[in-house]
């Protein structure tokens, strides 16, 4: 029986949770919160006052940090709501292919090809242009729930 091989489809990582419990009442404004399975920032947060069975509820509207799409939910105050790991990590600017993905240098020197250009308008001019004038560019890049975006541009000045 123990001399046979298991062999196990993984489709996690190691085991790591997008996101986390916290209690509803203790979300504030400019936060992070799930809803509808998306992760949100927090624009606006308003809590009403128990009712005859007892709970307050929390009103959340949250901005989708990926694609801007506004989202509402009402939670009890006392229930626990998910809130998304949210990183940001600055790369280099290296190329951007003609398919629109651009090629990122890492802080340990390997790059990362996978991301497309941000949807933004006038992010996505600011990149091109400061990339045809040969500027060294760094984006920052947003990541959460097992998404990745460009966010913001920095410029470091010409090559």
């Amino acid at each position: 029986m123990s001399d046979e091989e298991h062999h196990f489809e993984s489709k996690a990582d190691a085991g790591a949770s997008k996101t986390y419990p916290q209690q509803a009442g203790t979300i504030r404004k400019n936060g992070y919160i799930v809803i509808k399975n998306r992760p949100c920032k927090v624009v606006e947060v308003s809590t009403s006052k128990t009712g005859k069975h007892g709970h307050a509820k929390c009103h959340f509207v949250g901005i989708d940090i990926f694609n801007g799409k506004k989202l509402e939910d009402i939670v009890p105050s006392s229930h626990n709501c998910d809130v998304p790991h949210v990183t940001r990590i600055d790369y280099q600017l290296i190329d951007i292919s003609e398919d629109g993905f651009v090629s990122l240098l890492t802080d340990n020197g390997s790059t990362k090809d996978d991301l497309r250009l941000p949807t933004d308008e006038s992010l996505l001019a600011q990149i091109k242009d400061g990339f045809a004038e040969g500027k060294d560019l760094v984006v920052s890049v947003m990541s959460s729930m097992g998404e990745e975006q460009i966010c913001a541009l920095k410029d470091v000045g010409p090559k």
